[in-house]
């Protein structure tokens, strides 16, 4: 047969059957980023703190990475995201604090890889306004999104979906899976809501994790002398600042009997609506193993201190969070699973991690916001068996604002010049070891829920120096080799005056190279005062 025949022949053979684009997509790896909502560290049990089990999370620890000092530019829900997503800093994006708006118009990594030729989709938690670009598909939880029946905004069109939102959210993004275009490589971003606060499990967990007791934190009793007035100022100490009916499921008219009026009227409004989206069904399993929970804390209530009303507010805090961690890890594991059914595991990425930090009773405290290493510190795992050798540990300063670049750089697409993160690429798989040695921080969301104080700073492998302004001006430095629970600033300790003026050059070279000021505080404030004014109206 003619050469020239035969291969015509071949070619149009293969054309026919849709080959030639698998082949040309064989380099190019799928992309599966999963990110919880404040999920911290201390509770993913490849990072040894024995609070709970994540044996579905672990799996990428022990086949892929382990990150052992990721951190966030800000630790708030929102900001973080937007940083994900632009692989710039919030003063940047735009996006500072939960309340300003996101500019979806602009560059995000999933638009820039759906140019490059991926088939693109968001499934779950953003908790940003606007319809969500750069995906072929979104099934997206509207603002902070509900436990039970939530509803999920699918293309532009709200639906309303029974069970339970960990569980669905899981679900659509095996859906999505399972119909998406084989023909393409994929980026998938799959968040899941849980286990932000009001800690709401599944069935099957919360009727486990009530039953359990788990071990205090040294910390839990904080007096805050060793700082500033930051710490001492915050409203988030779990025995004071929790939400009885919310948080910790006391119901109303238990709350009335007891004389435990909530001072934030959200509080008993957002467990009655909570409770509302319910059926008959959930609410009698509900009421099963909550009732009996309520009957004991009003007998014992009469006769608790304010130490034992701190012991049984952190087991219950406790025992609804890691509940809905739970559901999470068995997420995790099911699209796992799939990868593995369908020969997918090789060629995808698979990343784990939260949107920031979360005090698990550290300082006495539930929440985030802080710069202190519960809050600042996310779980990171990551597997991707073609380059990264399992019981991978990293240890360098890798951020949320290098999660873009490093996704752009999997796929073989062009990363922007105006991008501020930095691709972990050859980090992660060994080739080599040159990284930054100091991170940048900011948080501005103040005054508002939690009051914790505006504040920016610099993070090294030891040292932490950190600026608290605004109403305040006070700085703090910790030697974190020395002092890991940062107990004590050492800023004003004379020992440490060389270590202090290195680290003010070091904050003053970061704040130069990424563009931030104090113009950038004065702009987000005039931005901040007109979208609450808007909000009130």
């Amino acid at each position: 047969m003619n050469r020239l025949i035969f291969m015509t022949m071949l070619l149009t053979a293969i054309q026919v059957s849709g080959q030639p684009a698998k082949r040309a997509e064989a380099g190019r790896p799928n992309i599966i980023y999963i990110m919880s909502d404040d999920h911290g560290y201390q509770a993913v049990s490849a990072y040894g703190y024995g609070l709970n089990q994540t044996p579905n999370i672990d799996r990428l620890a022990k086949e892929g990475a382990l990150f052992t000092t990721a951190c966030v530019t800000n630790s708030l829900c929102a900001p973080s995201r937007a940083v994900m997503l632009t692989g710039k800093h919030s003063f940047i994006n735009g996006k500072v604090d939960n309340v300003q708006h996101f500019d979806w118009n602009q560059d995000n990594f999933p638009k820039l890889l759906r140019k490059a030729g991926y088939q693109t989709a968001m499934v779950g938690k953003i908790h940003m306004d606007g319809l969500p670009q750069g995906f072929d598909y979104s099934a997206v939880l509207p603002d902070q999104g509900d436990y039970y029946n939530p509803d999920f905004i699918i293309n532009g069109v709200k639906q309303q979906i029974h069970g339970h939102v960990t569980e669905i959210t899981t679900d659509l993004a095996l859906k999505w899976l399972k119909g998406r275009d084989t023909t393409k490589p994929f980026c998938l971003l799959y968040h899941q809501k849980a286990p932000h606060r009001a800690w709401m499990p599944i069935e099957r967990h919360y009727k486990e994790y009530t039953g359990k007791t788990f071990k205090e934190p040294a910390t839990l009793f904080d007096d805050y002398k060793g700082r500033g007035t930051a710490a001492k100022t915050a409203e988030m100490n779990i025995g004071k600042d929790m939400n009885w009916a919310d948080d910790d499921k006391i119901k109303p008219e238990v709350l009335e009997e007891l004389k435990l009026h909530s001072l934030i009227k959200w509080d008993t409004a957002s467990y009655n609506r909570s409770m509302r989206r319910m059926d008959a069904a959930q609410r009698a399993a509900w009421d099963a193993v909550y009732d009996p929970i309520n009957e004991d804390f009003k007998k014992r209530y009469p006769t608790m201190s304010k130490e034992d009303l701190m012991h049984w507010r952190y087991q219950r805090y406790l025992q609804d969070y890691l509940g809905t961690i739970a559901g999470v890890d068995e997420g995790v594991g099911a699209v796992l699973d799939y990868l593995d059914q369908n020969g997918l595991t090789e060629n995808t990425i698979v990343v784990y991690t939260s949107d920031q930090g979360f005090y698990m009773g550290e300082h006495g405290w539930f929440d985030k916001r802080f710069m202190y290493e519960e809050s600042l510190k996310t779980p990171l795992l990551i597997r991707y068996p073609k380059e990264i050798r399992p019981g991978t540990k990293v240890d360098a300063l890798v951020q949320n604002l290098d999660f873009a670049p490093t996704f752009l750089d999997y796929g073989g697409a062009k990363i922007p010049a105006d991008m501020q993160g930095v691709s972990f690429r050859n980090l992660v798989a060994g080739k080599t070891r040159k990284w930054r040695d100091a991170i940048y921080y900011t948080y501005y969301e103040y005054p508002s829920i939690h009051m914790v104080k505006r504040h920016y700073g610099i993070r090294t492998n030891r040292y932490k120096l950190i600026h608290f302004y605004y109403d305040i001006d006070e700085w703090e430095l910790y030697d974190l080799q020395k002092d890991p629970h940062e107990m004590h600033s050492v800023y004003n300790d004379p020992a440490y005056r060389s270590v202090r003026d290195n680290m003010h050059k070091k904050l003053e070279a970061l704040r130069k190279k990424y563009k931030d000021s104090d113009a950038s505080d004065q702009k987000y404030m005039k931005s901040y005062l007109s979208a609450t004014s808007k909000k009130k109206k």
